[in-house]
C-alpha cells in the first residue's frame, strides 16, 4: 500500500512524532511511505530510510496557489492508495487539492481540542464532504469539535494516538547516566515537555513551582521545549527568583533519558488533545501530575493526579502530593501506569486502528 501523509509541519511537537513514528511503522511492516509537509524545517524526521519526505514550501499566504500545484502534482506521480493529513492547514490543504486530483481515500486527522476560531471551525464543517473519514485523538476532542459545529455530530472519530513502549520504558542505570550527566545529585526532579506555547500554560506551572519550592526546597525543574514564549518565561522565572532552581533545555532529542532521569512529570496544559507526552512519560514509570484537560483524563484514568486546568494551588497540591510518595508507592503507581498504556495505547494497537480506517488490509 502507498501512504502519503500530509501534515502542516514537522517541527517539534507531539502531533508530527505521532506521523513520523506512524510511518516509520507502516515502512516497517512492508508500506511505502512519504511525508509531504508544507511548512518550516524537518526537525522530527523518521529513523526508517525508506520513508521519503517532500516540502511543499508553504512561506505566506501568497504561496499558496504553489502549494496546491506542488501537492497536486505530487499526488500524481506519487498514486498514493490512502492520503492522510494532520492538523489544521494540511487537512484543509488536502480536501480542496481533492476538488483537482483523484485521491482514492482521504483522512483527515485534527490533533486537539481547539484548532482557532469560528473561521477555522466554519472551514472544517464546509470542507468536510471532501474527506472519507474525519479523526481526532480523543473523544474528549471529539465532542469539542461537535460542539463547536467544526463536524456534524457523528461525523468524526476518535483514534487514540499509539505510544512506542519499546522507546519509552524505565532504565535504572541510564536513570542515573542521567542524573550524574545534569548534577542532579539527591534533588527531586520535576519534568515539563512541549512547545512554549500559550497553550501549555508554563505561567501556571511555574507559579506552581514557586508553591513548591516554598514546602519543599529539594526540588528542581526542568522544561524542555522551545517557543515564542521562552524569553518571557526565563523573565518570569528570573523576576519570581527561581532562576537557580528552573532550568530551560530547549529542544532535544533524548526525551526517554530525560523522562528516565526525573521523579515526576508534571503537565500544566490549557487545553490539549490527546497529551502523547504525558503517556511517554507514563510508558517509562514516571508519577505523572497532569492538568484534566482534552484527552488527558483518557489517558491518565487513576494512574496518576489529574488537577484543574488553570489552578496554581491545585496543581501545587498535586504536585506536593506525588513528591511525598513513598518509593514503594511512586513504584507501584508508575508500574500501573505503563501497564495502562501497553493496554490502551501500543503503537501497535495504533496502527491495526490505522490499516483498518484505511480500508487496506496489512501487508
Amino acid at each position: 500500500m502507498k501512504i502519503l501523509f500530509v501534515i502542516t509541519g514537522l517541527g517539534v511537537g507531539g502531533a508530527e512524532a505521532v506521523v513520523v513514528n506512524l510511518a516509520d511503522e507502516l515502512s516497517n511492516r512492508g508500506h511505502q511511505v512519504c511525508i509531504a509537509y508544507l511548512a518550516g524545517d524537518a526537525i522530527i524526521v523518521p529513523k526508517n530510510k525508506f520513508v521519503s519526505l517532500v516540502s511543499l514550501k508553504l512561506e505566506g499566504f501568497f504561496s499558496l496557489a504553489a502549494v496546491f500545484i506542488r501537492l497536486r502534482r505530487l499526488i500524481i506521480s506519487y498514486r498514493p492508495d490512502v492520503v492522510h493529513s494532520h492538523m489544521l492547514h494540511a487537512n484543509l490543504v488536502s480536501r480542496i487539492a481533492r476538488l483537482s486530483v483523484k485521491i482514492p481515500r482521504l483522512i483527515c486527522t485534527a490533533h486537539s481540542n481547539f484548532e482557532g476560531g469560528a473561521v477555522r471551525m466554519l472551514a472544517y464543517r464546509l470542507t468536510n464532504p471532501l474527506g472519507d473519514v474525519f479523526t481526532n485523538v480523543s473523544q474528549h476532542a471529539v465532542c469539542a469539535f461537535e460542539k463547536r459545529h467544526a463536524v456534524p455530530k457523528g461525523k468524526m472519530i476518535p483514534v487514540l494516538n499509539g505510544i512506542d513502549s519499546r522507546k519509552f520504558y524505565p532504565d535504572a542505570e541510564r536513570r542515573q547516566i542521567y542524573r550524574n550527566k545534569f548534577g542532579f545529585g539527591e534533588k527531586q526532579i520535576l519534568i515539563a515537555v512541549g512547545r512554549l506555547y500559550e497553550s501549555k500554560d508554563y505561567p501556571n506551572l511555574i507559579n506552581a513551582f514557586l508553591d513548591v519550592r516554598e514546602k519543599n526546597a529539594n526540588t528542581k525543574l526542568i522544561i524542555v521545549g522551545d517557543g515564542p514564549l521562552r524569553e518571557t518565561l526565563n523573565n518570569m522565572v528570573v523576576g519570581l527568583g527561581l532562576a537557580d532552581h528552573v532550568e530551560f533545555l530547549g529542544v532535544r532529542h533524548d526525551i526517554p533519558d530525560l523522562l528516565r532521569a526525573a521523579d515526576v512529570f508534571v503537565l500544566s496544559s490549557a487545553w490539549e488533545g490527546f497529551a502523547l507526552v504525558v503517556g511517554e512519560a507514563m510508558a517509562t514509570e514516571k508519577v505523572v501530575v497532569a492538568t484534566d484537560c482534552g484527552g488527558v483524563r483518557e489517558v491518565l484514568g487513576d494512574d496518576g493526579f489529574l488537577v484543574p486546568t488553570s489552578d496554581v494551588f491545585a496543581l501545587s497540591r498535586g504536585v506536593h502530593r506525588a513528591l511525598s510518595l513513598e518509593h514503594t508507592q511512586a513504584t507501584r503507581l508508575g508500574i500501573a501506569a505503563r501497564k495502562r498504556i501497553i493496554q490502551n495505547n501500543s503503537i501497535e494497537s495504533a496502527i491495526e486502528r490505522w490499516l483498518d480506517i484505511y480500508g487496506v488490509k496489512d501487508v
